[in-house]
């Protein structure tokens, strides 16, 4: 029986003496979040695996999650709320900043504590003894590449050594600091975990031991008799709209809460609403649930199969949707290949591994429900509740909180429709807070695949044909599945020129954990396959791999795979030839390594890659809107969702060179459904592409506007005068002819406050496809190379990456650091 007799602890925490009552077994992390109200400790796992809730107990890193507070007696503690002082950051905070280490934050309280301790005892470190400080502390952003230079950076200087913002300078191309980033460096970011209203109601999904089962359970009434702290027990037959939700207009087929049978294991069929020890004291006996396990479809080949019963009824045949690309004749073209080589791949699920858990709360007010939320798209969720609901879109507002790490994981829905029933029922605030296992359970993955390729060239190594086919186990149910199907066809065949192409897919439905997005919606799956052949075929032809790349490689002006002509940029071929140098040095070294080494083993591979930003063929759209209001408050109204990439100090940097005003003079709001408009997922690649087009229209927009009420020239100065008193604030205009001055407090205010704005919408131009899938899918893809050496035990089989060299062609560089951060968290997503 858990215990719940208090005591009284005291203990020194960030320099002030505590003394608080509670139970002497509770989790600190829990004491400090919940009791104390320091929510800058993170909690990502509960069980000493990330590191997330790292703090310093006697000047040593310790976890939080596995300090039971009885410990704590007498002992000095130090959170990262007690780093800065007066609002003064410490060197090790400020080279956080100014080298990007902090990238979506959740795991930059922990590494800030670790790195602190680390400081403490050795003020110099070595890059080793930083490692390894450093080492318990998870991050799935950054790559650590980042953070590692930081502490070092901090060991290097006692004072700050950043760069003061000059406010005349243009903002993109510089290494502005993240608009959010003090807040992530000193625990104030708010987290779907950190806020909830005091007299908000816990609610616990209860989920699905089996991965396809038939069920029943008690009724909620008796229940909630035996367990007087428990307010509902919430069934499927409580949802008032359509117990179905999807990405599609046309797929809603997976239920909020199941009714009679479950799909995958970790399936929610009842939730539980009620004060917090209460929701997690109700076992699953308690419920009176009675499971009747059935066979499960499990894997491609179950898929297929047609020896069970299907996934879902309405798809005999498991084959949820179905990808297709044929260009030209590839039949003939292998016939009259010099060389062709084939290959088989499978690859398995992957976990997006971002450290935050799914957590949020809701509240109803009057006929509105207010859902604050972990999320990379405001509105979708806000469409996906109001159809679950049964209400107008507009009764739904999205209120996204801080997003520790994405992925693609957070597009689809997890909590909201959850939180909103209950909410909307009881008319009380309820709040969810996924656990780790219940979030690996529950959360989409990448999609599996069992894929197979053909490649053929000419004896001069030109590419002639590509062949590729693929099953995706797409899950359960359909999250992303038909985008995947859909996209890799496009891609598969790589960023080569190849006249003759055919390629195949199917996402099949199984009884395991629906898959969806994971950065590349299946791109990265074919990538082994049209790499793995590219190498086997420059074998076949004597030719150097990184050379084969370069000859086949597409450059402006030709057409990919759809027959799309390539009329801007297209930099794979200058990618490759960057890595020139590095790879002839690379592979003459493992060379020589090889004749003094006996099992030990190197070798130094190459890979590209090429990707379409955004929808495929679909409309993709995106509307940005910026505001002045009568102090001279400059507001970024900012529909993109900043899950970590930096979107929220890119977005202020293109609209302050197009307004024309300092990037330091802006106020920003994030994602809320209520203030910004919509700016679409965040995914794909999209967002600074299509919504940094859109907020730069929003600045040319109030621009032009300033410029005719001063009726100054268009090349004119823009200089803001803030202030808070009554007087309010002026724009001072100065072109050749002289200074314009405009008081905002003379202009009538607009809905919402502002006294100018502007709005910019941008959606870049695609076509539709026709049925052999040819046209203009995207408007602009993304190109990259790497290379790779590789260390191999051949007597145990174990590998290690030695050296790692990328190159991307990014199109214009809006903040270098912030691109520097995505690509080394991408090579170590990768590398896994």
């Amino acid at each position: 029986m858990k215990n719940t007799e208090k005591t009284s602890v005291s203990f020194i925490l960030n320099d002030a003496p505590q003394t608080i009552s509670v139970n002497p077994l509770s989790r600190f992390s829990e004491v400090l979040r919940e009791d104390l109200g320091l929510t800058g400790t993170k909690v990502g796992c509960d069980a000493g695996d990330c590191g997330a809730c790292t703090i310093q107990i006697d000047g040593e890193q310790r976890y939080a999650c596995l300090t039971a507070v009885a410990q704590l007696e007498g002992r000095n503690v130090r959170t990262v709320e007690g780093l800065s002082k007066n609002g003064k950051l410490t060197p090790l905070q400020q080279a956080f900043l100014d080298e990007g280490a902090a990238q979506c934050g959740i795991c930059t309280p922990g590494m800030l504590m670790a790195a602190q301790s680390l400081l403490d005892h050795t003020p110099k470190p070595s890059e080793p003894q930083v490692l390894d400080a450093l080492g318990g502390v998870l991050c799935r952003c950054t790559g650590y590449t980042k953070i590692v230079q930081a502490v070092l950076k901090a060991g290097q200087s006692s004072s700050s050594q950043s760069t003061p913002e000059i406010n005349n300078q243009k903002s993109v191309g510089t290494r502005m600091e993240k608009v959010d980033g003090y807040k992530k460096i000193t625990g104030e970011e708010i987290f779907g975990a950190d806020q909830a209203p005091e007299d908000a109601l816990w609610l616990r999904a209860v989920r699905s031991p089996h991965p396809r089962a038939k069920f029943t359970h008690a009724d909620p009434e008796k229940v909630l008799q035996n367990y007087p702290g428990l307010v509902r027990v919430l069934t499927a037959d409580d949802v008032p709209g359509n117990n179905g939700f999807g990405i599609y207009p046309h797929i809603k087929d997976q239920p909020v809460l199941a009714k009679d049978h479950v799909r995958f294991r970790g399936e929610a069929v009842l939730a539980l609403v009620g004060d917090r020890e209460s929701v997690e004291s109700v076992s699953d006996d308690d419920l009176g649930l009675r499971w009747e396990p059935l066979e499960a479809v499990r894997g491609w080949e179950g898929a297929l199969s047609g020896k069970l019963e299907p996934v879902q009824a309405q798809i005999p045949d498991n084959v949820l949707a179905r990808g297709f690309l044929k260009k030209s004749d590839v039949e003939i073209a292998f016939a009259e290949a010099d060389f062709v080589v084939e290959g088989q791949w499978t690859t398995s699920a992957v976990e997006h591994g971002y450290i935050e858990p799914e957590a949020g709360y809701a509240r109803k007010i009057g006929q509105r429900l207010e859902i604050f939320v972990c999320t990379q798209t405001p509105y979708m969720d806000r469409a996906e509740v109001a159809q679950v609901m049964g209400v107008d879109p507009e009764q739904i507002r999205i209120i996204p909180s801080a997003v520790g790490g994405g992925f693609g994981g957070k597009l689809d829905l997890s909590l909201q429709p959850l939180v909103a029933l209950a909410a909307w029922i009881l008319e009380r605030p309820v709040r969810c807070i996924y656990t780790r296992p219940e979030s690996l359970a529950s959360s989409t993955k990448r999609h599996p695949v069992r894929m197979s390729a053909k490649a053929g060239c000419t004896g001069d190594g030109k590419l002639t044909a590509f062949e590729y086919h693929g099953d995706f186990n797409t899950g359960a149910y359909a999250s992303w599945g038909p985008t995947v199907a859909d996209r890799v066809p496009i891609h598969c065949s790589g960023p080569y020129l190849i006249p003759n192409v055919l390629a195949e897919t199917r996402a099949l439905l199984t009884n395991e954990s629906p898959s969806g997005a994971f950065r590349g919606f299946g791109v990265p799956q074919g990538a082994i396959a049209h790499e793995a052949l590219m190498d086997e075929l420059a074998e076949k032809t004597a030719i150097d791999p990184l050379a084969f790349r370069i000859r086949n490689a597409l450059r402006k002006g030709d057409k990919t795979a759809t027959g799309q002509k390539l009329e801007n940029s297209v930099g794979q071929v200058e990618c490759l030839e960057a890595l020139q140098g590095r790879w002839r040095k690379w592979r003459a070294d493992a060379e020589i390594f090889n004749k003094n080494s006996n099992h030990i083993r190197r070798g130094v591979g190459c890979g590209s890659v090429w990707y379409g930003c955004g929808n495929t063929s679909l409309s993709n759209p995106s509307t940005m809107k910026v505001g002045i209001n009568a102090d001279g408050k400059v507001t970024l109204y900012n529909g993109v969702m900043d899950i970590g990439q930096g979107a929220n100090t890119i977005m202020v940097q293109i609209c302050a060179d197009a307004l024309g005003l300092p990037a330091s003079q802006f106020e920003f709001v994030m994602g809320d459904t209520d203030l910004t408009a919509d700016a679409g997922k965040t995914s794909a690649s999209r967002q600074t592409f299509v919504s940094g087009k859109a907020v730069q229209l929003a600045g040319e927009e109030l621009r032009a506007q300033i410029i005719r009420l001063a009726e100054a020239s268009e090349n004119a100065s823009l200089r803001l005068e803030q202030t808070d008193d009554s007087a309010g604030g002026k724009l001072i205009v100065e072109d050749d002819i002289g200074s314009h001055e405009i008081v905002l407090s003379d202009i009538l205010p607009l809905k919402g406050g502002d006294v100018l704005t502007g709005e910019g919408t941008f959606d870049p131009p695609t076509t539709t496809l026709d049925e052999n899938r040819q046209g203009n899918p995207y408007a602009t893809y993304g190109f990259g190379a790497h290379i790779t050496e590789v260390e191999v035990d051949t007597l145990l089989g174990t590998t290690k990456v030695l050296r790692l060299a990328a190159a991307h062609d990014v199109g214009k560089t809006i903040n270098p650091t912030q691109v520097e951060g995505q690509i080394h968290g991408g090579i170590a997503q990768g590398l896994g």
